[in-house]
């Protein structure tokens, strides 16, 4: 179905019931809605499912990211959403980036959150630009994360919707060796998703910013990977909600964009001596800044599955379904 908000028209993808208590599927970047699909369909009775394309990603209007405002943009829409749908309380499901958005929406709006639940999450502290497991920025203006730190191969191959295998940076290649650890079924789908994202300075990457510090690159001031830069989007004070409500956090123990050493962030690269000319900048350690952040919080619980990687719900989707369901039973 389409939603018409004061803010933009979205895409929302409904479970077979639309009946019952609300749950609130968040993708993550370079995917959409879809990306949610089996798990909408097989949710039990009693649930309503609902998944939403993010702006700039599947069939919302592609409106640009104000990146200034963190990952507020998203979880602004994601409230009128809310509010549009006369949804009330909502049980809220995020992956990756999403999980990012549904911290935020959270932080800003908890009476709105019936429980929470983390799936893979980028850090509170952003993606990049940080270090120790209380976030310290690296350089004071963000040096190391934002649009700058994207491939630009990968970036050229997602604009003209490659669907090939033929590099590393194809985004058929990047699904099978990041999103995954392992093959899945309908791989075709999900990289037709990957291929919805709007490419361009307002939405993915954003706008790249230089820096003469190492590596070389800064957050600017617009679009998605600049949202995510440590100088934007922070959440020090979640612990500070009311009321707080429960949070589910299930990773894959083999998450390469996720870790305390993902080869995403350019301080990893640097170490490997990838990207060449590193002072020793440690890679940010996103796993265990999160966990300091939920020990802050309190109600929270983490699972680890192993032999998964980014991608719980594709990988290993009912062992994914049965610990959301019990944790969303839980609020009954």
């Amino acid at each position: 179905m389409k939603v018409a908000t004061s803010r933009l028209t979205q895409n929302v993808l409904e479970g077979p019931s639309a009946e019952g208590e609300p749950v609130l599927f968040v993708h993550g970047n370079v995917s959409s809605a879809a990306f949610w699909r089996d798990t909408l369909a097989a949710m039990p009775e009693g649930y309503r499912a609902l998944a939403a394309d993010l702006r700039g990603f599947g069939e919302s209007d592609p409106a640009p990211v104000d990146a200034t405002r963190g990952l507020r943009d998203f979880s602004d829409d994601l409230a009128e959403l809310v509010e549009a749908m006369e949804l009330g309380p909502v049980h809220l499901v995020g992956w990756s980036m999403g999980g990012g958005v549904v911290m935020q929406l959270l932080r800003d709006r908890p009476a709105m959150v019936r429980s929470l639940t983390l799936v893979n999450p980028v850090s509170p502290y952003g993606y990049s630009g940080t270090e120790g497991p209380d976030g310290l920025l690296t350089h004071a203006d963000g040096t190391g994360a934002g649009a700058g730190a994207a491939n630009p191969d990968f970036v050229a191959r997602l604009a003209k919707g490659d669907t090939s295998d033929e590099a590393p940076t194809s985004p058929r290649t990047v699904f099978r060796t990041s999103y995954v650890a392992g093959p899945v079924a309908d791989e075709d789908f999900y990289v037709a998703s990957m291929l919805t994202t709007r490419v361009g300075e307002d939405n993915y990457p954003g706008d790249a910013v230089t820096s003469e510090a190492w590596p070389g690159v800064r957050p600017g001031a617009r679009g998605v990977l600049n949202a995510l830069a440590p100088t934007h989007f922070r959440l020090d004070d979640l612990h500070s909600v009311e009321p707080r409500p429960p949070i589910l956090w299930i990773r894959g123990a083999d998450d390469v964009i996720v870790s305390d050493a993902s080869p995403f962030d350019l301080a990893q690269l640097g170490l490997l001596g990838v990207v060449p000319g590193s002072p020793g900048t440690p890679a940010q350690p996103m796993v265990t800044q999160t966990r300091a952040v939920l020990e802050r919080y309190g109600d929270y619980r983490e699972v680890v599955l192993a032999a998964c990687g980014h991608s719980p719900h594709l990988e290993r989707p009912e062992e994914f379904r049965r610990l959301l369901v019990e944790h969303l039973q839980s609020r009954r």
